[in-house]
């Protein structure tokens, strides 16, 4: 409506100059004046701007929506007692909406898809593209998107979810429910998504979105980029959808507390030809999200990835192979291992170090040494630690020139090792790169010096699963076996702790708080602790599995962790004592796990420096280095790292806390060392440093080791 359909409208109630100044004032805050909703966002008094005008206020009211600002002036008459007349109400174009400007250009960026795709995450490659769930409240779309998103991140493609709510508290906050609003809602979302798409993201969004003129209108905004544009609908019915109702908007909506609400008293438009249809009734977000990558896989917006679902690769032999292979296994030359070769042997067989299929020959030795990766196709996966077979000389003289033969442990064939290959064994180089040292009191250096002048790598074939016949041998789940476990405890989250020691109230206050983090910050509903003690050959002084475990046990029982969110497990791989290598492979393991998250501690996988006084603290390593390098550690896209807090004993509250600078006088530091004499004393720690029982176990250990 223009100004001179206003004087119309208005020359009945008012004077032609009061109309001169309405218009001139509305003029003047035509630019200024906000886009509010249902609210008078001014007042203007006539008389503060002329003598001559009569009493009068006037209130404008106006609303935008879509292409179109919704104005309403009321005038109050002053002089007769606030009577109120509405002169005028209609809707006008928003050419701020509708029309672009003219002298608004569109710039050429200097980089190119292809160029930037180069830069997109781990995975290269312009990926590029929308995908747009659409569907009822309640039907799944975002957690659909919100896994896809992690699934993506996790194998290094660049991806983010744009959420319906997320985007109307921001960017939409002033837009309503009408179906102006609702198009002018996709319409924003959907530039939005265009330029994330450009940027080489791959945009997942999750809105309602119910009508069908609107999503084309989103796809031609993509299409006319020339950037996939992918509309996923999320079938869910009605009933499915209102009998979750986890927002509790439908019984608002049923009781008449909102209106226009979809699939109650606002229509939904079920899409015309959609990319893909995913059915949630009967199937999980991670069934779903499945159906969207393998999408993307088939449109080739993305290499084919290893799914969550999918179980990690072991190298046993099938069961009805089993037969044969002993039988080939004893006519075949022989090689005896030990046991710490044993404990290699197992971390290879149950998929701890997939994706590799055996020791590692040599490039895949050269690549771990000095990139502390293996690079698989497009991918890059951490692996930090040589997972090599050491021979003697004479072994090696005797196996070469065969195609496979047996490894042997007290006189039991384990494994067949296919496609031998030798390469020399170069000490001094592999414990410079891997602990920083040669010194020989380092007790994993001594063994490397004292091993044979030979690797061998090769694929390798497992007979049976290993037994150690020591009790714990349940407690020795595999990488699948974990992720089955916590798949039935219907956890949503995995976070792990790595240990070889004792858990005192400081772990636990640590995996406490990381627990309170997922669930109050991140959202989850179920993360499960995965307690997982390191379980290969340690150094003499360290406290043996078996106390471990029994302690671990107690912990439980005594309900410092909770019991029904934790799953204890024994990881099997030795002890190196190489710090902040040594933190990567520990990490990398325990993702192979299915862990999400991952607790590193203080000084991790550290020791004390063979020469006590050749550093200012006496250790080898750096304590704070390890998580510093874990945070920056290449390959560990599916794990997320929670740096340790550090906790002492807090003699003012007695307990262990969270160390606080500000009063540090209250804190004591409690060494493995006082610990260890304390226990062997039949004293007790002070209080709140350990529970009971936990304390109990420990201290019978250390008093029966002095008997």
């Amino acid at each position: 409506m223009s100004y001179d359909n206003l004087s119309d409208k208005l020359s009945s109630v008012v004077s032609r100059q009061t109309l001169l100044s309405m218009l001139f004032i509305s003029l003047l805050f035509k630019h200024s004046l906000r886009y509010l909703q249902n609210i008078h966002f001014n007042t203007f008094n006539l008389q503060t701007f002329s003598h001559f005008l009569i009493p009068l206020s006037i209130f404008i009211y106006r609303i935008s929506f879509g292409g179109y600002i919704k104005v309403s002036v009321l005038i109050i008459d002053q002089s007769h007692r606030g009577r109120v007349k509405t002169v005028m109400s209609n809707e006008i174009p928003n050419k701020r909406l509708m029309t672009s400007c003219s002298n608004v250009l569109e710039q050429a960026h200097h980089v190119s898809r292809a160029k930037r795709g180069q830069a997109m995450g781990s995975i290269r490659g312009f990926r590029g593209c929308t995908v747009w769930l659409t569907g009822l409240s309640g039907a799944g779309k975002t957690s659909i998107a919100f896994q896809v998103e992690a699934i993506l991140i996790d194998q290094g493609i660049a991806a983010y979810g744009l959420d319906g709510d997320n985007v109307r508290s921001g960017l939409n906050h002033n837009l309503g429910f009408t179906k102006e609003d609702r198009k002018e809602n996709i319409r924003r979302v959907a530039e939005v998504a265009k330029l994330f798409a450009d940027s080489g993201q791959i945009c997942l969004c999750s809105f309602v979105s119910p009508f069908e003129e609107d999503r084309q209108m989103a796809r031609q905004i993509h299409k006319m980029s020339d950037l996939p544009f992918f509309e996923v609908f999320v079938d869910t019915p009605l009933t499915v959808c209102e009998a979750r109702d986890t927002k509790g908007l439908y019984k608002k909506a049923r009781q008449g507390a909102i209106k226009g609400f979809t699939g109650i008293d606002q229509m939904y438009e079920r899409p015309v030809n959609p990319d893909l249809v995913v059915v949630t009734e009967n199937c999980t977000p991670e069934e779903s999200a499945a159906t969207v990558i393998d999408l993307l896989e088939k449109q080739h917006i993305i290499p084919v990835l290893q799914k969550p679902a999918m179980p990690i690769r072991e190298l046993f032999i099938p069961e009805s192979r089993i037969s044969l292979a002993k039988t080939e296994a004893a006519t075949l030359q022989n090689l005896e291992i030990n046991e710490i070769d044993v404990q290699w042997l197992q971390v290879l067989a149950e998929g701890w170090a997939a994706p590799l299929t055996g020791f590692m020959r040599e490039h895949q030795y050269l690549q771990t040494q000095h990139l502390k990766c293996l690079r698989e196709g497009d991918r890059e996966i951490n692996q930090s630690v040589p997972i090599v077979l050491a021979i003697h000389t004479k072994d090696k003289e005797r196996l070469s020139g065969l195609s496979s033969f047996t490894l042997r442990y007290k006189n039991k064939a384990l494994a067949i090792l296919r496609r031998p290959e030798f390469y020399y064994h170069r000490k001094e180089e592999r414990c410079g790169w891997q602990f920083g040292t040669n010194n020989l009191g380092h007790p994993y250096v001594k063994m490397i010096h004292e091993s044979g002048d030979w690797l061998v790598g090769g694929d390798i074939e497992v007979i049976e699963r290993i037994k150690w016949h020591d009790g714990l041998d349940q407690y020795r789940l595999t990488p699948n076996e974990i992720r089955t476990k916590c798949k039935k405890m219907k956890a949503d989250a995995v976070f792990a702790f790595q240990l070889r020691n004792p858990v005192h109230m400081g772990h636990a206050l640590l995996m406490q708080d990381t627990k309170k983090r997922l669930l109050e910050e991140r959202g989850f509903k179920n993360p499960i602790l995965l307690l997982h003690p390191l379980g290969g050959w340690t150094k003499d002084d360290d406290v043996p599995l078996q106390t471990r475990i029994l302690q671990h046990e107690a912990v439980l029982s005594e309900g410092v962790l909770d019991p029904n969110s934790t799953l204890l497990a024994i990881f099997p791989s030795p002890m190196m004592y190489a710090g902040p290598v040594e933190v990567q492979w520990h990490a990398k393991a325990r993702m192979n796990a299915g862990a999400n998250f991952y607790i590193v501690g203080r000084d991790p996988a550290g020791i004390l420096h063979p020469n006590k006084n050749a550093t200012p603290d006496g250790n080898l390593y750096d304590p704070t280095h390890g998580a510093r390098v874990l945070l920056l550690a290449r390959g560990l896209q599916s794990l997320e790292i929670i740096p340790f807090k550090v906790a002492a004993y807090d003699k003012k509250y007695k307990k262990m806390s969270f160390f606080d600078e500000k009063r540090k006088e209250d804190f004591e530091f409690i060494s493995g060392t006082k610990m260890r004499c304390l226990a062997k004393a039949g004293e007790n720690p002070p209080d709140g440093f350990m529970s009971p029982k936990a304390w109990f176990v420990l201290a019978q250990y250390y008093q029966n080791l002095e008997k």
